[in-house]
C-alpha cells in the first residue's frame, strides 16, 4: 500500500512506503524528493499508518527502534526534523500534533491508494522522471580485523547519506534501502538499475587503533566507470570526532565532485530550453569554480535564466543572492548600491515563505557583514552552520565575522574546521586567507606569513592579500620583502596608496576592538614597510 497525504497538498505530491519515497512541491512549485533520514522515514511511517490516533512514546519507540535502548531525546530530535519538513509553509498547527502526557497524533487527513506494480525505484509511477543528481551510498565495508567495528562503517554510510541529501535537487535512497545490498555480491550496474539512480558510492573502513582510512569510490551506475576515487584519513583518539571529520570532508568533496559532473553533463547535451534543475546545477557548478569575474557572471546567468523559468522558485533565488554579495565581497561589483538592494530583497522573499536554507543565511552573513551590521552577520552564519554543520563557506563566514567584531580567537577554530572539510576546494585560498589574517592579528607571525604566501601563491592577483603579507614581513622585521609585496599590492590596486584609501574599502574597519589590534600588528608593520597613513 501506499500512502498519500492529501491534506497538505501543497507541500507534497506523496508519502510512498513501499518505495520508502516523500515527495513535495517546493515553494516554486517544482516536485522534488524530500530529504528524510531512514529513523525519520520509519516513524513518519507509523504516525501515517494510524493517522488520527495517538499513540505513546513507548509504542513509538517499539515500532521504530525494536529491540533497541534509546533515549527519548532520539525520539523528540526526529519529530522536530519530521516536523521541519512537513511544516513548512504551513500557516496553521503542525502536522503531528503533540498530546500532553499521552504521545503524538499525525492529524493531517490521509488518503489510501493502491501502489502501483512494482518496477524499482526507477519505475515513474507517476513520479516523473529521477532527478539527474541521484545516488545511492551503499553500505561501507568494514576492513578492520574487530568485527566489532561493523557499527562504525555503519554510521559513516548513514551519516554519509543525510548529508548528501541537503544537496538541492538531489535524490539520495534511504539507507534502509541501501542497507538490503550489505554483504551481496552485486554489481553497480544492477543496483543502478534496481534503484533508478545515476550514481552509486561505494567504499571501506579500516580503522587501526586512533587511525581511521577511508577509500571511497563514486560511480556511474550506466557506465560503471569511476567518476572520482579519493582516500581519507585521520588521526584521532575520540571516534566520534574522527568519524564526524571525515564525514564532513567526505559530504564536501562530494558536493563538489557531484555537481561538476552533473554540470558537465548537462553542458555536453547542449539543451536548447533547459529546466529549473539544470540551471541550478549549472549555476553552483559555475560558482563553485576558482572564483574570477568570468565564473560568477556564467553562475548568475544560469541561476537568472532559472528564475525566469521558475518565477517562484526559491533555490533560484538563493543562487542569485549568493552570487551579488560573492561580487561585492570580492569587490567587482559595479554598481554596489543596487547589487546590495537586490540581495537583501531576494533573500527577504526566500525567508517570507518560511525557508529555512544554509546558503540563504550564509548570503545574508556574507550582505550584513559587508553593510558593517558584524553582530547581525554572526547571528546569520551561526543559523548557517547549524542548519548544515558541513557548509564549510558558512564556517569561514562566521570566523571571520568574530575576527571583525575584534574575537580573532574565537573565529580561529571555525576557519580552521571549514579548511579541514575543503582541503582541495578550489576556493580553499580564501578560507586560508581569514586564517592568516585572524592570526597575524594576534601576533602569530609564523603562521600567519606561512598562511599568506599559500595565498599569494594561488591568488597572485589578490592586491589585499600582497598588502596583509607586507604587513606581517614587515612587523616580522623583514623590510626588503614587505617592500616587494607592497609595490606588488599597489600595482594591482594603484588607487589604495595609503591606510586611509584602504579603509575605504573595508567599512567594518570602525570597530574599536577590530582597529586597536590592526594598528598594533598590521597597520604597524605596513608603516614600517614605507606605507603612509595619508
Amino acid at each position: 500500500m501506499s500512502a498519500l497525504a492529501r491534506g497538505v497538498t501543497f507541500l507534497f505530491e506523496g508519502f510512498h512506503l513501499d518505495r520508502r519515497a516523500l515527495f513535495r512541491r517546493d515553494a516554486s512549485g517544482v516536485l522534488a524528493p524530500a530529504a528524510v533520514g531512514a529513523r525519520a522515514f520509519d516513524l513518519l511511517g507509523v504516525l501515517v499508518e494510524r493517522h488520527g490516533e495517538v499513540l505513546s512514546k513507548a509504542e513509538i519507540m517499539a515500532a521504530v527502534w525494536p529491540k533497541t535502548v534509546v533515549e527519548d531525546g532520539n525520539l523528540t530530535l526526529q519529530i522536530s526534523a519530521l516536523r521541519r519538513i512537513l511544516d513548512r509553509g504551513q500557516s496553521q498547527g503542525s502536522c503531528i500534533q503533540t498530546v500532553a502526557r499521552r504521545g503524538y497524533c499525525f492529524v493531517a487527513p490521509v488518503t489510501r491508494v493502491e501502489a502501483e506494480p512494482s518496477q524499482g525505484a526507477a519505475s515513474q509511477g507517476g513520479t516523473g522522471p529521477l532527478p539527474r543528481l541521484s545516488i545511492v551510498v551503499l553500505p561501507f565495508t568494514n576492513l578492520s580485523s574487530d568485527p566489532e567495528q561493523e557499527y562504525f562503517a555503519d554510521g559513516i554510510t548513514d551519516d554519509l547519506t543525510t548529508d548528501l541529501s541537503q544537496i538541492p535537487g538531489s535524490l539520495v535512497i534511504a539507507c534502509s534501502t541501501a542497507f538490503t545490498y550489505k554483504g551481496k555480491p552485486v554489481g553497480v550496474k544492477q543496483v543502478g538499475r534496481e534503484l533508478g539512480v545515476r550514481y552509486v558510492l561505494e567504499g571501506s573502513v579500516r580503522r587501526s587503533g586512533s587511525r581511521v582510512r577511508m577509500n571511497v569510490q563514486l560511480i556511474d551506475a550506466e557506465t560503471g566507470g569511476h567518476v572520482w576515487a579519493e582516500r581519507f584519513e585521520t588521526d584521532r583518539q575520540n571516534l566520534a570526532e574522527a568519524e564526524d571529520e571525515i564525514i564532513g570532508r567526505l559530504a564536501r568533496t562530494l558536493n563538489l565532485e557531484l555537481v561538476q559532473d552533473v554540470g558537465r553533463r548537462i553542458e555536453q547535451e547542449g539543451a536548447i530550453d533547459p529546466d529549473t534543475h539544470d540551471l541550478l546545477i549549472r549555476g553552483w557548478a559555475s560558482y563553485n569554480r576558482p572564483r574570477s569575474v568570468a565564473s560568477l557572471q556564467e553562475a548568475q546567468e544560469a541561476f537568472e535564466r532559472a528564475v525566469k523559468v521558475q518565477p517562484r522558485s526559491v533555490d533560484a533565488r538563493i543562487g542569485v543572492a549568493t552570487v551579488l554579495v560573492t561580487v561585492i565581497l570580492e569587490g567587482w561589483s559595479n554598481s554596489l548600491p543596487q547589487d546590495q538592494e537586490r540581495a537583501e530583497q531576494l533573500l527577504a522573499e526566500v525567508f517570507a515563505r518560511g525557508v529555512n536554507d544554509s546558503m540563504a543565511h550564509y548570503a545574508m552573513a556574507v550582505l550584513r557583514r559587508g553593510q558593517n551590521r558584524l553582530t547581525e552577520a554572526r547571528i546569520e552564519a551561526e543559523r548557517a552552520v547549524a542548519l548544515a554543520h558541513n557548509n564549510s563557506a558558512a564556517l569561514y563566514e562566521l570566523g571571520v565575522a568574530y575576527m571583525y567584531l575584534g574575537k580573532p580567537e574565537a573565529g580561529i577554530p571555525h576557519v580552521e574546521k571549514a579548511i579541514r572539510l575543503s582541503p582541495r576546494d578550489p576556493l580553499v585560498s580564501a578560507i586560508q586567507y581569514g586564517l592568516a589574517q585572524c592570526h597575524l592579528l594576534l601576533g602569530h607571525l609564523d603562521q600567519a606569513i606561512k598562511m599568506l604566501d599559500r595565498v599569494r601563491a594561488a591568488r597572485p592577483r589578490h592586491w589585499e592579500a600582497h598588502l596583509w603579507l607586507a604587513g606581517a614581513l614587515g612587523l616580522n622585521g623583514d623590510l626588503d620583502a614587505a617592500r616587494i609585496e607592497l609595490a606588488e599590492a599597489k600595482r594591482l590596486k594603484p588607487e589604495v596608496d595609503t591606510l586611509a584609501q584602504w579603509r575605504t574599502y573595508e567599512p567594518w574597519i570602525t570597530i574599536p576592538e577590530y582597529r586597536a589590534l590592526r594598528e598594533k600588528t598590521l597597520n604597524l608593520g605596513l608603516r614600517l614597510a614605507g606605507f603612509p597613513d595619508e
